[in-house]
C-alpha cells in the first residue's frame, strides 16, 4: 500500500523528539537493533553499534535520508536473519499492515531476545472524536478491526511492561492521532495522505466526513462538544508501548 501512498511520507511523518525518547528507552541497553516495518526510518536509535531496517515498500524506501540505517527489503513475517541476530526488534506503528501478525511477531522473537512494539490500544478507539464523530468507518476497516489489543500480544511474546505514550499538543508526526486538539489539520489533504487510515477509506466516505468536520468547526459544534481539548499540553489516546524479553537488567 505504501508503494501507492507513501510519497511526500517523509514530509508529513517527522519523527516526534519525545516520543522517539520514550522509544529508545523501550529499547534499554540493546546495541543491536532491527527496525522492522521500518518506513522512512522514524524512531531508528542513531546511538547504537548496530541499526538494521526491513522496509517492503520501495517509495519509503527511497525517502530514506542519506546516512541512515542500511535497509533490506523483506517482510515482517519473513525475517531474512539468523536467530538471535540482533539485542532488540522494534516495531513501530506497523502491526496494522502486516498479512500474519502472529506470524511476525513470532519472527521479531525469534531474531532478537527484546522485542519493543508501538501500538494503539484498541481498547480505547471509542475515546477519540475523530473515529466516534466523523470517521466511524475507519474502524470497519480490515486492518483495524483484527488489530490486537496489547493485552493480546501477551499470546506472541513476553511481555515484560506496557508503557503510556502521551500525545503532546504539538506533536509533530503526523500519525492518525496527532491532531487531537487540533482538528482543522484534518481539513488538510496532504495531512490525511500521511494517514493509511484514510488511505484505505472510500473517497465518497472521506469527503462526507471532512465535510461534517469543516461545518463543525465553522458553526463551533466541534468546540462546543470537545474545544476543552485545545487548553490541554498532552492527552491519552491509547498510544502505548510493549516491552517484551530482553535479558534481566536490560530496562532503562
Amino acid at each position: 500500500m505504501y508503494d501507492r501512498i507513501g510519497a511526500g511520507y517523509a514530509r508529513m511523518r517527522p519523527a516526534d523528539p519525545r516520543i522517539a525518547a520514550q522509544i529508545w528507552a523501550a529499547i534499554g541497553v540493546a546495541r543491536r537493533v532491527v527496525n522492522v516495518g521500518a518506513g522512512t526510518g522514524n524512531y531508528e536509535p542513531v546511538d547504537r553499534d548496530l541499526v538494521v531496517a526491513v522496509e517492503p515498500a520501495t517509495a519509503m524506501i527511497t525517502q530514506r535520508p542519506p546516512g541512515s540505517a542500511p535497509v533490506v527489503r523483506a517482510f515482517a513475517e519473513s525475517l531474512p536473519f539468523s536467530d538471535h541476530s540482533f539485542d532488540a526488534a522494534l516495531a513501530v506503528l506497523t502491526l496494522h499492515h502486516w498479512r500474519d501478525r502472529a506470524r511476525g511477531l513470532a519472527e521479531m522473537r525469534r531474531v532478537a531476545d527484546r522485542q519493543v512494539v508501538y501500538m494503539f490500544e484498541t481498547a480505547m478507539t471509542d475515546s477519540f472524536w475523530l473515529l466516534t464523530d466523523y470517521f466511524p468507518e475507519i474502524l470497519d476497516l480490515d486492518s483495524e478491526r483484527s488489530l490486537p489489543s496489547t493485552a493480546d500480544l501477551a499470546n506472541y511474546l513476553d511481555v515484560r511492561r506496557i508503557d503510556t505514550v502521551l500525545v503532546p499538543d504539538d506533536c509533530i508526526d503526523g500519525f492518525g492521532g496527532c491532531y487531537w486538539n487540533r482538528p482543522e489539520a484534518y481539513l488538510d489533504p496532504d495531512v490525511r495522505a500521511g494517514m493509511s487510515s484514510f488511505a484505505k477509506l472510500d473517497d465518497t466516505i472521506e469527503a462526507r466526513g471532512v465535510e461534517r468536520l469543516g461545518d463543525d468547526l465553522r458553526s463551533g459544534a466541534w468546540d462546543n462538544r470537545h474545544g476543552h481539548l485545545r487548553a490541554l499540553r498532552e492527552y491519552d489516546l491509547g498510544y502505548r508501548i510493549v516491552i517484551a524479553g530482553g535479558p534481566e537488567g536490560s530496562d532503562e
